[in-house]
């Protein structure tokens, strides 16, 4: 974290100077906004969040509760999402207090009697060392209070506006807001409640006045039973599974010898749990199989009591007793796959109309809870957004840009969709089903980059690159997470992670590989600092820092402590802030006990690696790709007038 940039900060440093919209932010909500964001759920805070660091822009997310939310369904945080965090400030933080799972057990029937259950494996969690960063079990709520702090502490002071249920809106695109949206002010408690929606998206559930709200943008963040997915004229289409599992998070005594440890266990009697360890020591939750749901069961599976769910747990952990003492939550659901054909408002026969409404999360797709990849998704759907709508609204991007947030995230539902059904169905098979004895273990120890998160990978496109240059840098595949490498910073000799220091802050990373000997290097910099084509010279404000829109970082190949500082280019040595001080922590060298240059695959040649704003590698190319770099950026971002100077 750097701060003192500006001046002496006595106070906490993750509060930043207030600006912008965030100065005299009004309590009420305003009139007219540039986005309104309705649902203050995992996508829609993450959204809210990123956008809460571009001061200029008016944000306000919107949501039907009297206030946070005390306890959430979502449970579940992939290594990718505690990656987002650290973007974001709070990875450390929510670790100390999150269930870390470093492994999985599997239970079965004993061959010698199948009426008591043995364990069979355990496989670790992440055999593949895909990440530095743990999968953890912490509570939706804890992730949504995060999310709160770093807004409140943005800029713009950003705080959810609750008591506001989404009743319709309209879009008329001649007007400089052209999307209207009502909204009605709740009076009482509603989260009990169940709203249903017509074809226009209002609500049903009489409550409070209404009041009208002027919009450039509009995310619908609202859940499986979005009125703005309804009010954009779009379905979630899919099936159900016709098979039922109760959930419940309970504190209970038993002797079941792994109640600390992640388990998937099958039974003898053909019933299935799911076991998933909470944080803080005691709480645990279990997803119990309660078998196939008839074609005319009308839901009445739903009212299945939380006490038969227990008997039912009790019945597959045979020889095992479980004795609950207290239900922190319960619920039954049917497992059901469904996805939007489309994340915005723009209908197939409208061509490239400029979209300006967007749904996100649940909105937009819903699957079982069992791979817990729910929360992971939508929050990555509103952080794939956040940065694009910040970058439009300030004019740094056309809004040719929004148009890639429905291409992108679409596609990566729909493969999560088609991944949670495989894994959904071998969670119901009875033992005796399996071809192979191993075959639950094998699949998910065989699969575990797809649910940790890290199976994204985004198409060629404006903001992704063709790979005809991969073999510059064969461990920063081109679409996919920039996968954080080791390096020590020249300045102080600190040994640390490269992609660690990429904050949700908006702003693109390019990251310069050197040379052996350094002149493609020097080359190469002395080009992106002056050249009237250069990315940094073109995009960049006269009034800004000059790593205000490009945060340009290189890796050496030397050690730390042979590198002279003040011989490498100003580029890497910005001066930034009121005083122009000057940045010393964009200078790495690779770490000897882990050369980033073996370790991710980069030719000794050097490279240029360009990552998007949420952390996905936007291109590979040469040092002396120059006119390549130039061309990548000239359609997805908008030339200044005057351009910055770095002195």
């Amino acid at each position: 974290m750097q701060f003192h940039h500006e001046g002496y900060v006595s106070g906490d440093p993750r509060r930043q100077p207030a600006a912008g919209a965030g100065v005299g932010r009004p309590g009420e909500l305003p009139d007219a906004v540039d986005v309104l964001i309705v649902g203050a759920g995992p996508a829609g805070m993450i959204a809210a969040a990123q956008l809460s660091q571009f001061p200029s822009v008016v944000t306000r997310i919107v949501d039907r509760r009297p206030g946070r939310l005390e306890i959430g369904q979502a449970d579940g945080i992939q290594a990718r999402s505690v990656e987002t965090f650290q973007a974001f400030g709070f990875a450390t933080r929510i670790t100390e207090e999150a269930y870390r799972i470093t492994e999985m057990a599997f239970w079965k029937p004993d061959p010698e009697d199948s009426s008591r259950i043995v364990r069979t494996a355990r496989v670790p969690d992440d055999p593949h060392g895909i990440s530095e960063f743990p999968h953890l079990i912490v509570n939706q709520a804890r992730v949504l209070d995060y999310f709160a702090e770093y807004m409140e502490n943005a800029p713009t002071r950003m705080r959810p506006d609750h008591r506001y249920e989404f009743v319709g809106l309209e879009v008329h695109d001649d007007d400089e807001y052209p999307v209207t949206v009502t909204l009605r002010e709740t009076e009482t408690e509603t989260e009990t409640e169940t709203p249903t929606y017509t074809a226009t998206g209002t609500t049903t559930t009489p409550t409070g006045a209404e009041r009208v709200v002027r919009a450039k943008y509009v995310l619908g963040a609202d859940g499986a039973r979005s009125g703005v997915r309804a009010a954009i004229g779009c379905t979630l289409a899919g099936d159900q599974a016709q098979h039922a599992w109760g959930v419940m998070d309970v504190l209970a005594v038993t002797d079941f010898p792994d109640i600390r440890t992640k388990c998937a266990i099958q039974s003898g009697s053909g019933g299935n749990i799911l076991l998933i360890p909470r944080e803080g020591g005691q709480l645990f939750r279990m997803y119990v199989d309660l078998g196939d749901v008839a074609a005319d069961d009308a839901g009445a599976v739903r009212r299945t009591s939380v006490e038969q769910i227990v008997a039912q747990a009790n019945a597959i952990l045979a020889p095992y007793t479980l004795d609950v003492k207290d239900v922190a939550w319960h619920s039954v659901y049917e497992v059901g796959h469904r996805l939007t054909d489309r994340f915005d408002d723009v209908r197939p026969e409208e061509g490239s109309r400029v979209p300006r409404v967007f749904i996100a999360g649940d909105a937009c797709h819903t699957h079982s809870a069992k791979a817990g990849q729910g929360m992971n998704v939508s929050m990555q759907d509103g952080f794939n957004l956040g940065w694009k709508l910040g970058h439009v609204l300030t004019g740094r991007a056309p809004e040719s840009l929004l148009s890639t947030y429905s291409a992108e995230r679409q596609v990566i539902a729909r493969d999560l969709i088609q991944f949670d059904k495989q894994w959904s169905s071998m969670m119901a098979k009875r033992p005796e089903d399996f071809d192979d004895p191993s075959e639950l273990e094998d699949f998910y120890t065989r699969t575990a980059e797809f649910p940790a998160g890290f199976m994204t990978q985004y198409a060629p496109s404006i903001i992704t690159g063709t790979d005809e240059h991969r073999s510059l840098a064969e461990g920063f595949p081109i679409g996919k997470r920039f996968r954080s490498p080791a390096v020590v910073r020249v300045a102080d000799g600190n040994p640390v992670q490269l992609g660690h220091h990429h904050r949700a802050d908006g702003r693109w990373r390019i990251y310069a590989f050197a040379d052996a000997g350094g002149t493609a290097l020097r080359e190469w910099a002395e080009w992106l600092e002056r050249s009237p084509e250069s990315p940094l010279v073109r995009y960049t404000p006269g009034d800004h820092d000059p790593d205000s829109v490009f945060d340009v970082k290189v890796v050496l190949q030397e050690e730390h402590g042979e590198v002279d500082l003040s011989a490498v280019p100003e580029v890497f040595r910005p001066r930034t802030g009121p005083f122009g001080v000057v940045d010393h922590e964009k200078v790495y060298a690779a770490d000897p006990t882990d050369d980033v240059f073996d370790a991710r695959g980069v030719g000794r040649n050097g490279a240029v690696v360009v990552v998007r704003p949420d952390q996905y590698v936007a291109h590979v190319l040469p040092l002396t790709a120059r006119d390549e770099l130039a061309a990548f950026f000239a359609p997805v971002l908008v030339p200044v007038a005057e351009p910055v100077t770095n002195g």
